[in-house]
């Protein structure tokens, strides 16, 4: 096997795994760690891998996103101190909007302890979580259903989401930069995040430490159209500050 097909097979089995690491690596492809290393850091320089501890995991780009499924298993105690922090900061806001991903579901099911709201979402897995909730008023958007994460978009949600103004907006990123901006993979997903920063009043960004210094295809908002960051400890304190420096306070759960 050569150069190139070693690093299609290594970049194709982290997508298909979610992580890979040099120790099962090597054996597998019958080269040494030093190879793998070496490897890994030319896919990560090529922005389809990142470095984490031992190995590496897929980075999220135009050709591939990651699934629900996934997303529903990684950082989850991390996603959960997000959630519950991100729903504090209400403030007696009446209507919000829940963006489609794992960490906005997340959010919905703390909302669902915080009293009376109008509650307007894509996600369908966002809305059955209200969906027995005496308290919650729940508006779908209407619009094509996407497989990978059950959410609508497309010009009939756009349209009725445009119709609406709405208190807080708990929007979600596939990539956070400090110098490309808040992006996702998906042009039609970019479409409903941007319409809903323009109709929501306050925008919380909700997203792990993993998707800071991401870049993906599509951006939607800058930095500076978030009044709140809410990530985890996994990013650095000294970090949190130089995105703090495009606008939003940044907040480490």
């Amino acid at each position: 096997m050569d150069a190139q097909d070693r690093l299609s097979q290594i970049l194709t089995l982290a997508r298909d795994r979610g992580r890979v690491d040099v120790s099962t690596l090597a054996p597998e492809l019958g080269v040494a760690p030093e190879t793998v290393r070496r490897d890994l850091a030319a896919l990560v320089s090529r922005g389809l891998l990142r470095r984490v501890h031992g190995g590496a995991i897929p980075a999220e780009s135009a050709a591939f996103e990651t699934d629900a499924g996934y997303r529903a298993q990684a950082n989850v105690a991390q996603k959960r101190r997000i959630a519950a922090a991100s729903a504090r900061l209400l403030e007696g806001a009446e209507s919000v909007f829940i963006d489609e991903g794992f960490t906005p579901l997340l959010v919905a099911e703390e909302l669902s302890l915080l009293g009376r709201l109008v509650v307007v979402t894509a996600s369908l897995p966002a809305a059955l979580a209200l969906s027995n909730d005496p308290h919650a008023t729940v508006l779908v958007l209407g619009g094509r259903m996407r497989g990978r994460t059950s959410a609508t978009v497309d010009h009939w949600a756009l349209r009725m989401l445009g119709e609406m103004w709405i208190d807080v907006a708990f929007l979600g990123a596939n990539g956070i930069s400090r110098d490309r901006g808040v992006t996702t993979p998906d042009p039609a997903v970019a479409a409903m995040k941007q319409e809903a920063v323009r109709r929501s009043r306050r925008r919380i960004l909700i997203a792990d430490h993993t998707k800071f210094g991401m870049i993906s295809l599509c951006r939607f908002a800058e930095l500076g159209d978030f009044g709140t960051v809410v990530t985890d400890t996994g990013l650095s304190a000294r970090e949190a500050s130089r995105y703090e420096a495009l606008g939003p306070r940044v907040i480490r759960v």
